[in-house]
C-alpha cells in the first residue's frame, strides 16, 4: 500500500520522514510518550530515496523491511492552491506507473482554537486529527454576514476522512479528534477566531492546505486524512508565543504513530465509515 503525505513546506517534510523513519527502524511505536520526537529525530536511521514526479520532489523513507508500506513525503508550497496542484500531479503520476496511492494525508503544523467547548480546547504541542476538513472561508460576504460556497449553489466545503482511521491514527498518536478548517488568510483576530469556532463548533485546528489535498484525493477517488501538530493558538499574531520547534516536535511523533497505525489498520477500512 502507498501512502503520499502532503505538506506546506520542508520543514514539515522533514519532521514527517524523520517520524516514519524511526517507525520503520523501529525505533518508535503506538505508545510514544507526547514529546519524544527529539529522541526519534537522533535515533532514526536509514536512507531516505528521492523521486521526481513533474515539478516536485518525493522523499520516501527507508520500509521496514518486506512491508507493504510506502509512505512517500511532498513538500507542495504553501495555501490550498500549492497543496492541490501538489496532490494531484503526485497522485496523477502514481496512478500512470500503475502503482496508485491508496492514502492522501496533509501533514504539518497549525494553529489550535482555545475557544471551543470545554475540553476540546487545542493546547500548543498537541496534535490534532481530522474528523472534518472544511473550508471556512470559500464563500460570499453577503449583507447578512458569510455564506459558504454550498449555500450559493456550488462546490463543496467539507470532507470527511475514513471513521476508523481517524480512530486508530488519534489514538495511536495521542492526538484529539476534530474539525481542521482550512483558510487562504491566517485568522489573526480574537472576533475572527470567535466567528470561525461559531461558524463550525466542532473546528479545533486551523491551517492552509487540507482542503486542497482533500479536494485533489477525493478527484482521484482516494481517502483523505489531516494531521496537525498546534504550534500556536489562533487569535491575534503574538509571535513570542509560537513554539514552532515544539510543534515540528510534535508532527515527528505523531508521523511515527501514523506509520504504525497503518500497519496495524486494514487498509479496506480507510475508506469506510
Amino acid at each position: 500500500m502507498r501512502v503520499l503525505v502532503v505538506t506546506a513546506v520542508a520543514a514539515e517534510r522533514d519532521a514527517v520522514v524523520r517520524g516514519a523513519s524511526a517507525a520503520a527502524a523501529g525505533t518508535a511505536g503506538a505508545d510514544e510518550a507526547p514529546g519524544t520526537a527529539e529522541r526519534i529525530a537522533e535515533e532514526a536511521s536509514g536512507p531516505v530515496a528521492e523521486f521526481a514526479v513533474p515539478g516536485y520532489v518525493l522523499h520516501r523513507p527507508a520500509p521496514a523491511g518486506p512491508e507493504p508500506l510506502v509512505i512517500d513525503v511532498l513538500a507542495a508550497g504553501v495555501g490550498p492552491a500549492a497543496a492541490a496542484a501538489g496532490t494531484a500531479t503526485a497522485l496523477a503520476a502514481a496512478a500512470l506507473s500503475g502503482s496508485p496511492y491508496g492514502l492522501a494525508v496533509s501533514a504539518g503544523i497549525g494553529g489550535g482554537f482555545t475557544t471551543p467547548a470545554p475540553g476540546r480546547s487545542a493546547a500548543v504541542g498537541s496534535v490534532v486529527v481530522s474528523e472534518a476538513i472544511v473550508a471556512a472561508d470559500l464563500g460570499a460576504e453577503t449583507p447578512a454576514g458569510f455564506v459558504p460556497v454550498t449555500d450559493l449553489g456550488f462546490g463543496t466545503v467539507e470532507h470527511r476522512p475514513p471513521e476508523a482511521l481517524v480512530r486508530a491514527v488519534a489514538e495511536a498518536a495521542g492526538a484529539q479528534r476534530g474539525e481542521v478548517l482550512t483558510v487562504s488568510t491566517v485568522t489573526g483576530s480574537a472576533e475572527r477566531a470567535a466567528a470561525l469556532v461559531a461558524a463550525r463548533p466542532g473546528a479545533l485546528a486551523e491551517a492552509m492546505e487540507g482542503f486542497g489535498v482533500a479536494e485533489a484525493a477525493a478527484a482521484h477517488g482516494v481517502p483523505v486524512l489531516e494531521i496537525r501538530a498546534v504550534s500556536n493558538p489562533v487569535g491575534p499574531r503574538d509571535r513570542a508565543a509560537w513554539r514552532i520547534g515544539d510543534a515540528l516536535e510534535a508532527l515527528a511523533g505523531a508521523s511515527a504513530a501514523l506509520r504504525e497505525a497503518l500497519r496495524a489498520a486494514p487498509a479496506e477500512t480507510w475508506s469506510t465509515s
